[in-house]
């Protein structure tokens, strides 16, 4: 007996113990619906899902080959169509392929006050209910798929009807791990814990998390970062574990990024207990000079350094400075006290997309912490042609060819586009995820902001062209034709929207009085 079979057996059963009030109820009807609701609370997903990054992590430590990667989402709808189209193009499987949810696109894209910077003055709950968001949208994604299924079993012939409750019974669902962005845990560290806790509760398996300054944050690409001494930020990666283990989510992950790299200024100085202690080694790294007691000015603040006192540059907003050059040195710091107080992962903010210099940090974590795995933002926020072709001109001079046909700070200019240069760099842009989990240790690659992006383009050609001379064409040609031709899901907007599911409630509730919209007359027929 099969899977679905046996379901509908179980509510037959409960059924008979209900007596003749229940006669209307169809254990078929029932047993559909609770197939296309698998997970009935986010904690069902946050398990779910924790399992499956789990064993990822354990799968990549054995073969690097076997990363993970996601894309940024900012929308259900958004998300629901990824996978759907992952679906589709990878022979059904999810496998190894996630969600991201970028605190930049919740403050760009989803706050009341408006697009705001990447400075968390968004609404804290926006992003546990994008969380939930994301997943009503996957669940329903599921729930689509399986009616389809349903629909086709009805009409299948007794022959036929074995190989598709097969496929219902193996039914591969849409819903994935997302990597949910905290910023810097919203306040203070029960803050952070309370803020976990709504997004753990909407399905949340994995947070990511920043060393920055709360109140101070800004997006990693951007001038102005503040970070905190160690004791501050591990007690929030405490607070994120101590949400996880509450509710239940024993192996729930965490991802700690430091954006020590560009970020020059902290804003205290840490405490030392003794010489060489955390405290100790983060103050190693500020910018000081050495006084007499005598030199010192009314409200300076000054410590002890090897028995001599000294003075941290101190700038006018009254946050500290670090020395120039220690941000990659500071980010391996940073990255291996993470690991030690409790992050699962490690995300590491970089100037530039490099192999060498992301390897070259990454190797010195693992010296410490030798099975050390990282999530890497792809960002848009890097001009990635003009980052490979500028590479591959230097490996070029190094090797000793002729660059005498490019000028290195032209090269993003579309006459290079076509030249054995910019192919080499489309080649290492291809490679960089493959290369950079085999030589770096990243397990998961993602991109923070592609669909905010790919909106923006996506919108503008279509006015271009909807507007302009080729008026509904633009449309037709630019949109529909290439939906239908490609085999988009969401031609059938009724069906992705669930009109179609509608129809097949309205059947079990009200029989053959159910008044449904998928008759002749809907003009969806016109795309079967």
């Amino acid at each position: 007996m099969s899977n679905y079979q046996s379901a509908i057996e179980a509510v037959k059963a409960i059924k008979e113990q209900a007596g003749s009030s229940w006669d209307a109820i169809n254990p078929e009807s029932v047993a559909r619906m609770r197939a296309q609701n698998k997970f009935k609370t986010g904690l069902e997903i946050a398990q779910y899902t924790a399992d499956i990054m789990r064993n990822d992590m354990a799968a990549y430590d054995a073969d690097s080959s076997k990363y993970t990667q996601s894309l940024g989402c900012w929308h259900g709808f958004v998300g629901q169509q990824k996978m759907i189209s992952i679906k589709k193009h990878f022979d059904g499987k999810t496998d190894r392929r996630y969600l991201y949810l970028s605190g930049w696109m919740v403050a760009a894209l989803r706050s009341e006050f408006g697009p705001l910077p990447d400075q968390s003055m968004h609404e804290k709950t926006s992003v546990a209910s994008l969380v939930a968001e994301l997943y009503t949208f996957l669940r329903q994604a599921d729930a689509r798929e399986l009616g389809g299924l349903f629909r086709e079993l009805d009409a299948a012939s007794e022959g036929d009807k074995a190989a598709i409750q097969y496929k219902i019974d193996n039914h591969v669902t849409h819903v994935v791990p997302i990597i949910a962005d905290i910023d810097a845990g919203f306040g203070n560290a029960e803050a952070t814990y309370l803020m976990a806790k709504q997004m753990i509760e909407a399905g949340a398996c994995a947070l990511q998390i920043e060393n920055q300054v709360a109140d101070e944050k800004q997006c990693g690409h951007q001038d102005g970062k503040v970070t905190v001494p160690h004791a501050d930020f591990h007690s929030k990666i405490r607070a994120l574990r101590h949400a996880f283990l509450e509710l239940g989510i024993d192996n729930g992950i965490i991802v700690s990024r430091t954006d020590s790299e560009g970020a020059g200024l902290t804003k205290e100085i840490a405490v030392v207990k003794e010489p060489g202690d955390q405290g100790d080694i983060y103050n190693s790294f500020l910018d000081v000079e050495e006084i007499d007691v005598a030199d010192m000015a009314e409200g300076d603040v000054c410590f002890n350094r090897d028995g001599k006192l000294v003075r941290p540059k101190r700038l006018p907003s009254g946050l500290y400075q670090f020395r120039q050059g220690t941000g990659e040195e500071r980010c391996v710091f940073d990255s291996i006290e993470a690991i030690k107080a409790g992050a699962d992962l490690l995300w590491i903010e970089t100037a530039t997309p490099n192999v060498a210099d992301i390897t070259a940090m990454m190797n010195e974590v693992r010296k410490e912490i030798p099975n050390a795995k990282l999530v890497y933002n792809n960002s848009p926020s890097f001009n990635w042609t003009l980052n490979f072709r500028q590479q591959q001109f230097d490996a070029m001079v190094a090797a000793g060819e002729d660059v005498s046909g490019y000028i290195r700070e032209d090269l993003m200019n579309a006459d290079y586009d076509a030249t054995e240069l910019s192919a080499r760099a489309d080649d290492k842009i291809r490679s960089f995820q493959s290369d950079t989990a085999r030589e770096a240790g990243i397990f998961h690659h993602l991109i923070t902001l592609p669909t905010y992006h790919t909106t923006a383009l996506s919108v503008d050609n279509l006015a271009k062209e909807y507007f302009g001379d080729a008026a509904m064409l633009g449309y037709v040609e630019g949109v529909q034709r290439k939906e239908i031709r490609q085999g988009i899901a969401c031609v059938k907007h009724q069906n992705m929207s669930g009109s179609d599911m509608g129809d097949d409630h309205k059947e079990y509730f009200a029989g053959e009085n159910a008044l449904k919209a998928g008759g002749a007359k809907n003009t969806s027929n016109q795309f079967n």
